[in-house]
């Protein structure tokens, strides 16, 4: 079951914690090529302007068309929590501070960044428990 945690009613941003269970090879994010990824957790910052709650569920879905570099990532996690942020803090600085927190590292660059000077919107930590 995915926990989910909303700050506010007018929210616009998002994290998506998600757990890979097994070392996984040759993944093809879209145009940014085909990556491996290790098991741990990962977290993917992203935002939505207009009805986030829509872009949450699409996230969460499996069977769909794939748009967003998150979606050819979802077949190989678990979901485990989805919290929402008011978008005062911005998607970017969201993202580095919550990496901060988690001492995360960046496991693929351009991923989810493609529209900001970021180096990426999702971030790795081997931290299993929940925070």
């Amino acid at each position: 079951m995915i926990k989910h945690i909303k700050n506010g009613g007018n929210d616009t941003l998002y994290a998506i914690k998600a757990i890979m269970t097994l070392d996984t090879n040759d993944v093809t994010i879209g145009k940014l090529g085909s990556f491996s990824f290790q098991n741990g957790v990962y977290v993917y910052v992203g935002s939505a302007k207009r009805n986030i709650q829509s872009r949450i569920e699409r996230h969460i879905k499996q069977d769909k068309k794939f748009r967003w570099h998150f979606d050819y990532l979802r077949p190989f996690v678990d979901i485990v929590e989805i919290q929402t942020y008011p978008g005062d803090e911005g998607e970017c600085h969201l993202f580095h501070r919550l990496m901060k927190e988690y001492n995360g590292r960046i496991p693929v660059k351009g991923f989810g960044s493609s529209d900001c000077k970021c180096t990426s919107h999702l971030f790795y930590t081997d931290l299993t428990d929940e925070k």
